[in-house]
């Protein structure tokens, strides 16, 4: 799990299977606690795909006053509720791709309450594609919230790559569940570094931008010889690295 600018908040191992909404509710329980003794007044938002978007999770966000952007299985109720906007959509477009919006208030029988439903309708040369969020964000249009916010969740994707991918964060080849749980533990240090390194580069270096697989190798592996003189400190660096100084000086 990582916040909105991509600091990790919590590394879990669990079964490679869809977690339930008690399973869901007791992980939130954790976190916003801990937020909140630190944070009293912080408001939170909770974004995530479908597979987070059960009942117990709902009533959660609403009793701990959060707010919450999830995705939302199709189903056949929610279907028939977008049929004419589908039709209109694949109807109006001439080339190329049209989005259309529409949203409404409506519940699965097991919700407590009904909520705010956005539909996206997309229709190209493949076809209609109608995707469905759910959220109890007031404010908002239909595009922006889907636009804008909810979409930003594939973001988090790329989080979840350079964790994984570039610092191997999916090795967890133990016998034991704790072990494998520490490993995870030690891989999120690795990017808490690494992560903080980027953030200290200047706004405008290519090393602020840079992913993990490259900020490890050319930054972190480099044999430096540090000759401390009177006025001044020398670093000597390999003859491989001699683009270093051009690619971290903030060029105006």
């Amino acid at each position: 799990m990582f916040d909105g600018e991509g600091r990790p908040v919590a590394a879990m191992l669990r079964p490679a299977r869809r977690p339930t909404g008690r399973e869901v509710r007791g992980l939130l329980l954790r976190l916003v606690r801990e937020m909140r003794s630190h944070w009293p007044r912080v408001e939170i938002l909770i974004r995530a795909d479908s597979h987070y978007c059960a009942p117990d999770v709902l009533d959660f966000c609403r009793a701990q006053g959060m707010y919450f952007i999830l995705g939302l299985a199709t189903s056949s109720t929610l279907r028939a509720r977008v049929a004419a906007l589908e039709h209109s959509t694949a109807a109006r477009r001439a080339e190329g791709k049209l989005r259309r919006y529409e949203e409404f208030l409506d519940g699965a029988a097991s919700w407590s309450r009904v909520e705010r439903i956005i539909a996206r309708v997309e229709a190209s040369a493949q076809g209609t594609d109608t995707r469905f969020v759910v959220t109890n964000l007031a404010g908002g249009s239909a595009r922006t919230l889907y636009e804008d916010l909810y979409c930003r969740r594939g973001q988090a994707e790329n989080h979840i790559k350079s964790w994984k991918t570039h610092l191997a964060a999916d090795r967890t080849s133990c016998c034991r569940a704790a072990a494998n749980q520490l490993r995870l533990m030690l891989h999120t240090g690795a990017y808490w570094l690494l992560w903080s390194l980027r953030r200290l580069m200047p706004a405008r270096s290519s090393w602020r931008v840079a992913q993990f697989d490259t900020l490890r190798p050319r930054l972190l592996k480099i044999a430096t010889r540090v000759v401390e003189w009177k006025t001044r400190v020398m670093l000597h660096l390999k003859y491989t690295v001699f683009d270093f100084h051009a690619a971290t000086t903030e060029r105006p």
